[in-house]
């Protein structure tokens, strides 16, 4: 039983939506807590021929014994996260900090102007605005909102008490390393850190009661919004590699580059990465499409995988094979 923490090693839109509805399932987990920002991330999981875009919500809410934790450090929208609530049919597995702060209708107009629009070119959601109100102390919490008061609870306490029970626990990171206010492009980023050890903060974990980092990639790579992307594809060779893609939350196309080895490799520093995930490799190499065996994926693919492996020295143990939650070649317990 072990308690993992599962951050994206680019800019987002890595897959970890999937990663983590696959896991949730396979590992039948206990409690999944989410970490990051707050809904300017968007995590999409397919399932049972259904397709969820979630924003709030933990994307384990697919195995129906998990309870979906929002941890204190994560800023919440009430309105979207009753939206999902509803349509996930989860209420009763729910739990809200009362320390999160709560997004308002005046963050999201701040965070359609000026700077954060036009320049940093933002989701607009509010979340930069919210957190520069928490910074400055003047920021609602969980606890002032009537419609988030059957949900209250003490996130870092319920973690701490399935970790203690030997219970298998999951911490839901959002954005990108490279996303992230210290270690990525600033000022193109996000408005606070979002490496697994602030993934663990946000939850109230201590690093010391963490057995696994999974590193989540993607077969290319791809960002949102302003800011450098090495490598950079047009949008037309994009489409004819099949890399054209748009974004969850905000539908504006992702820029998208080849594999970058570089910055994966310092993800995996920065996020002390014991294991990583590559998703998408279908989209590289159709022939491995919905294989759930890694002898069954092709020798070009075995090859991009051990690559990667070399490269950033640590085992790719999840191989994402299509976009559902069961399309995954999960290695982590098997020798090759």
């Amino acid at each position: 039983m072990t308690c993992t923490v599962v951050v994206c090693g680019f800019f987002g839109d890595t897959g970890k939506g999937k990663v983590i509805s696959h896991l949730s399932l396979k590992d039948e987990i206990a409690v999944t807590a989410r970490a990051g920002v707050g809904p300017n991330a968007g995590h999409t999981v397919i399932y049972k021929d259904k397709n969820y875009k979630l924003r709030m919500l933990p994307s384990a809410f697919v195995y129906d014994e998990c309870r979906l934790l929002m941890g204190p450090g994560v800023l919440v929208n009430p309105e979207i996260l009753l939206q999902e609530i509803q349509i996930t049919e989860s209420k009763d597995r729910v739990g809200v900090d009362r320390q999160c702060a709560v997004i308002e209708s005046k963050h999201i107009e701040a965070d359609k102007k000026g700077n954060l629009a036009e320049k940093i070119k933002t989701t607009g959601t509010g979340t930069g605005p919210c957190n520069a109100d928490r910074a400055l102390r003047t920021a609602k919490l969980a606890r002032d909102i009537p419609e988030l008061k059957e949900f209250l609870t003490d996130v870092p306490f319920e973690v701490d008490e399935a970790i203690k029970e030997g219970r298998n626990v999951l911490i839901e990171g959002t954005q990108g390393t490279y996303l992230s206010l210290f270690h990525g492009t600033y000022p193109y980023c996000t408005s606070k850190d979002v490496t697994a050890s602030a993934a663990c903060s946000d939850v109230g974990v201590g690093p010391t009661k963490v057995d696994e980092v999974i590193l989540v990639l993607k077969a290319f790579t791809t960002r949102v919004g302003a800011g450098p992307l090495p490598n950079e594809l047009s949008w037309k060779e994009a489409e004819k590699k099949g890399w054209a893609e748009v974004a969850t939350v905000t539908g504006r196309r992702r820029r998208s580059a080849p594999f970058n080895y570089k910055l994966a490799k310092r993800a995996v520093m920065l996020n002390g990465a014991t294991q990583a995930a590559v998703t998408k490799v279908d989209i590289l190499f159709p022939e491995c499409k919905g294989v759930d065996s890694y002898d069954e994926l092709s020798k070009e693919a075995i090859a991009f995988i051990q690559e990667i492996e070399k490269r950033i020295e640590i085992p790719v143990t999840l191989i994402g094979t299509g976009p559902g939650a069961l399309e995954m070649v999960d290695i982590r317990d098997s020798p090759r």
